[in-house]
């Protein structure tokens, strides 16, 4: 079966130019000859330069299958502005060779710079039982961790996944334990703790857990109820105490002062980089794109325009690349 061959025997897809009608091909599965077939079966980084009319590529269809495809990790070369086939004037210029060149070159880069990591990240909310029917936890959808875990698996990293629960697909490639409160989470960050060299502490874990957890369902009534709450672990400050030579990354949603809330919390848990993100009603909380600010123990802060969650997700490791160098580096000096 020659797609299947073709696929497993090359690095990257590059597709230039890339049609309207090849992007939604693309993005919804659909596989009625060989190009399309070809994808399905590829499983390494995919290059698309699209190119088309300025009115097809503005369209919302193109823009939303452009967008399902940034999410799952592909580089869309956007196309620039200038005179067209059909003879306008505007966007949809195939970009230049030079820039699909730099950008397969880059693909090809990223594919093995995590080779030889183990990654062990976290994702997900826990959930903390109040009775044998009810539980505290919060809006986190996962979505961040998984693209950080399919990110690093893609580059090369073996990755450890500990997940609370979520409704979100297992990457491929990624061993994935699943666990539901808070100390299930910090017991299986520790038990996995010694293979891992990169720490992705991006789980929402619930601050507070119930007391005493009533062996029978609560019933209602009419009168008020009140809940006497003990702190949950600190999986984050323990692993600041405990991470040796590891890269720890963690991350802090805040509805204020985010920068001096990250950075406070950098210092206190002893990490490397702190991601931050104010979380609303259109980021970071089970949203599909996010922007952050990406606070270093070099000192430096980066602002991470809004993106796809993977894209983000390709952006941190980048940094949390550059920083291991420089930490090296600085303490060699």
């Amino acid at each position: 079966m020659e797609h299947i061959a073709v696929a497993q025997d090359n690095d990257v897809l590059v597709v230039a130019p890339a049609t309207a009608n090849l992007l939604a091909s693309f993005a919804h599965g659909l596989a009625d000859d060989f190009l399309t077939t070809l994808y399905l079966a590829f499983t390494g980084p995919v290059v698309l330069a699209p190119a088309m009319n300025t009115a097809m590529w503005q369209h919302p269809a193109t823009q939303a299958n452009l967008e399902t495809l940034r999410r799952r990790g592909h580089r869309i070369i956007e196309p620039e502005d200038g005179f067209l086939a059909c003879g306008t004037i505007g966007p949809g210029r195939l970009a230049e060779p030079e820039r699909i060149a730099s950008a397969v070159m880059a693909e090809l880069r990223r594919r093995s710079d995590l080779e030889g990591e183990t990654v062990l990240v976290t994702a997900g909310p826990t959930q903390e039982a109040l009775d044998p029917v009810r539980y505290i936890s919060n809006r986190s959808s996962g979505k961040m961790g998984y693209a950080l875990a399919e990110a690093a698996a893609a580059r090369g990293a073996k990755v450890i996944l500990v997940s609370g629960p979520v409704h979100v697909q297992a990457p491929r490639g990624v061993a994935v334990i699943p666990v539901r409160t808070a100390r299930e989470m910090r017991t299986a960050v520790f038990e996995n703790l010694e293979r891992a060299t990169v720490v992705v502490k991006a789980a929402a874990v619930a601050d507070f857990h119930l007391t005493e957890i009533p062996a029978q369902k609560v019933k209602k009534t009419a009168a008020r109820l009140t809940l006497e709450l003990d702190p949950t672990p600190d999986i984050l400050a323990e692993l600041g105490r405990k991470k040796g030579d590891r890269l720890l990354i963690g991350f802090a949603a805040e509805t204020e002062n985010l920068e001096r809330e990250a950075r406070r919390k950098l210092e206190t848990k002893n990490c490397d980089m702190i991601v931050g993100n104010l979380v609303s009603d259109t980021s970071g909380f089970d949203a599909d794109d996010n922007e952050v600010l990406l606070v270093l123990r070099t000192g430096e802060s980066i602002a991470v325009p809004r993106a796809s969650k993977r894209a983000i997700a390709d952006r941190i490791l980048d940094e949390s690349l550059k920083l291991r160098l420089a930490l090296h580096s600085a303490h060699e000096r």
